[in-house]
């Protein structure tokens, strides 16, 4: 991602958050980014070059430099980081309206293929039916999930506190059962203290604005639409370092503490928002429905893609301004480790579930082969669906 920097693009970023640089209607940009939207294959960073290429590379609305500062912010702050772009470039163009559709015309073509898959899968009782092909998708889910792992690692654990404090949030998950809640807010408050020890600036920020929302995470309601709209929403505001960290919030949530899936379930629905052009986190919509119906589906994804929306429109300089900030960017950096460390738990789990024999090991092991040599926009989708049609040729069960 590199190219020439132009100083006048720079600063028409930096204005973003007051006022649109650009002359773009909403309409153009809610169809442009449904348009991006319906190719997004491939995860987070094929997304991401998507956009780059689109934005900075055809459209010139912002400089390489200006892009990857953003992408930085979104990547350590909620949400999935690539949803936040297209709000973010949607709102530098046509103002708040835009970034909110720039947003839902991103997010749309993902939402409506994901519903219509979980009608299927209740209805038609698709994991019956295809018992085998469904396996066979599973045991890929966990080399998906552990080449996260992997990726996330590398980006964020840059020195040895942070490494540590990912090994401790992984014990403490996968041996201890502490809530997730609690991992990451000790996190934080670890990697501030090892900093403070080590540095000149004696001030703590952990009880901050992030520390408070953690707390308050551990709360819940009482209604089953307002406890999916809390659980959807806990999960937009607690998913730092990209989409992948939502997987343990969700399955902790939804099958360990309510019980509305099953683990099984919640591994098919990963392995089906694995196969679409969406972010990961549109796994909420598999899950809204399960729990309820139609209503469960609509409320949940809206309220785990609520903050996405909220930050990049309404509070985009002070996201900055906070990313930047010493002292509570050694706690997100903490609590980021510590998400690592959180989804390299759950690679256990998936593992234990869906890889069941010699089969279903080998089908893991060659997608794992495949995901970490290939990186392209297609590879997610057609290693995932690969492995069902493996399943399907095995017979497995």
């Amino acid at each position: 991602m590199e190219g020439p920097d132009d100083p006048s693009l720079e600063q028409a970023a930096d204005a973003a958050p007051d006022r649109p640089s650009g002359g773009d209607s909403p309409l153009s940009i809610f169809l442009r980014f449904l348009r991006i939207g319906a190719i997004a294959w491939g995860g987070p960073a094929a997304q991401t070059e998507i956009l780059y290429r689109e934005c900075v590379e055809q459209e010139r609305w912002v400089t390489p430099s200006s892009f990857r500062k953003t992408l930085a912010v979104y990547q350590v702050l909620p949400g999935p980081e690539v949803t936040e772009l297209c709000i973010y470039f949607g709102r530098i163009r046509a103002g708040r309206l835009g970034g909110l559709l720039g947003g839902l015309g991103f997010v749309l073509p993902g939402f409506l293929l994901m519903l219509a898959l979980s009608v299927a899968y209740v209805e038609w009782g698709l994991d019956d039916r295809y018992e085998s092909f469904f396996a066979g998708m599973k045991a890929a889910v966990g080399a998906l999930v552990a080449i996260a792992v992997i990726r996330l690692g590398r980006r964020f654990l840059d020195d040895v506190p942070l490494f540590l404090i990912a090994a401790a949030a992984f014990g403490l998950t996968l041996g201890v059962g502490l809530s997730f809640v609690l991992v990451l807010l000790l996190s934080g408050i670890a990697y501030e203290v090892v900093r403070w020890s080590s540095g000149p600036d004696r001030g703590l920020s952990s009880f901050s604005p992030v520390g408070l929302v953690l707390i308050a995470a551990a709360t819940g309601g009482a209604a089953l639409l307002a406890e999916v709209f809390f659980e959807g929403l806990k999960a937009g505001l607690l998913t730092f370092g990209g989409a992948y960290t939502v997987i343990p919030f969700l399955q902790e949530s939804v099958v360990d503490s309510k019980g509305w899936l099953t683990q099984s379930e919640f591994l098919d629905g990963l392995a089906l928002g694995g196969i679409l052009p969406a972010p990961l986190v549109i796994i909420a919509t598999f899950v809204g429905y399960l729990t309820d119906g139609l209503a469960g589906a609509l409320v949940m994804t809206f309220a785990i893609f609520l903050p996405a929306f909220l930050l990049p429109t309404f509070f985009h300089s002070h996201l900055v301004r906070i990313s930047e900030h010493p002292r509570l960017e050694k706690f997100l950096h903490g609590v980021t480790a510590g998400v690592v460390g959180l989804i390299a738990a759950v690679v256990v789990l998936i593992v234990d579930d869906s890889v069941t024999g010699i089969a279903t090991g080998v089908i893991a092991v060659v997608s794992f082969l495949l995901l970490f040599r290939i990186e392209s926009r297609l590879t997610i989708p057609v290693v995932i669906l690969g492995a069902g049609v493996a399943g399907s040729l095995l017979g497995l069960s």
